[in-house]
């Protein structure tokens, strides 16, 4: 879920967005904190470094544009919530995601989230794609090509490229970070003793993960870790305290 903060200095625009965010979004936001003006949005900035912000621009005392005045890096996105549209060119200028005029409804809200969630599915892949880059052919890891079977033969594949593996019965398939996916005539065990057992960590009976790729892990509810790519693969009680270990000791 996207950490969110609400700022305005209207009591009632800050309520109705998150009612509009909880009734057609319940599982994207988590409203971290609602505030009234620009001090108290530093002060919740500083405290939850939040992805996203709705900002107001025109409040007493401070705009919602001096906000950035005072915040030396903004590591998160921001969406200028005015009822003026004269405001639309200083959202332009800061470069914040997009705003949304009040009263806000619920067509303008979802193409905002709409081109919110494709930036950031654009930055992910980026991202992939620098890790990538960075992890298959540096020439300083001893790891780089291993041939593994398959029906038909034999398939080499950069190990470093390697997402996660997960078990297919007699049969284990092999799922790349640019989401290509290998089915080998071999067990995920037979897999897992080929690969460096530094970087590749056993975290379900039916799921061997590369712990260079693991982003987040949830234990919340259901154990489950995120990858960078954005898939969650589930987590085994009785695999949880060496995976905890090998992460932190990767670490």
């Amino acid at each position: 879920m996207i950490k969110t903060i609400i700022v305005d200095d209207e009591i009632n625009a800050r309520e109705f967005l998150e009612k509009l965010l909880i009734r057609y979004f319940p599982n994207k936001f988590i409203v971290l904190d609602r505030c009234k003006n620009v001090d108290e949005a530093i002060s919740a900035i500083k405290r939850h470094n939040p992805e996203l912000v709705f900002l107001d621009i025109q409040m007493p005392n401070k705009s919602g544009i001096e906000l950035f005045k005072e915040i030396k890096e903004i590591n998160f996105e921001v969406i200028f919530t005015t009822a003026h549209t004269e405001f639309a060119i200083d959202a332009i200028k800061i470069n914040a995601l997009d705003y949304l005029l009040k009263p806000i409804n619920y067509i303008d809200l979802l193409s905002t989230v709409k081109r919110l969630e494709k930036k950031r599915v654009q930055l992910k892949n980026d991202n992939n794609l620098r890790l990538l880059i960075k992890n298959i052919d540096t020439g300083s890891s001893g790891y780089k090509n291993i041939a593994f079977p398959t029906e038909s033969g034999f398939e080499l594949i950069k190990v470093n490229s390697i997402l996660y593996c997960v078990a297919d019965n007699n049969y284990c398939n092999i799922v790349c970070l640019d989401g290509t996916k290998t089915t080998l005539s071999k067990s995920l065990k037979y897999v897992e003793e080929s690969l460096p057992n530094d970087i590749f960590q056993r975290i379900h009976k039916s799921y061997l993960v590369n712990l260079n790729y693991v982003s987040r892990f949830n234990k919340t509810n259901e154990l489950l870790v995120e990858l960078t790519n954005g898939e969650n693969l589930p987590v085994s009680i009785r695999k949880k305290e060496a995976f905890i270990n090998a992460i932190l000791n990767k670490n």
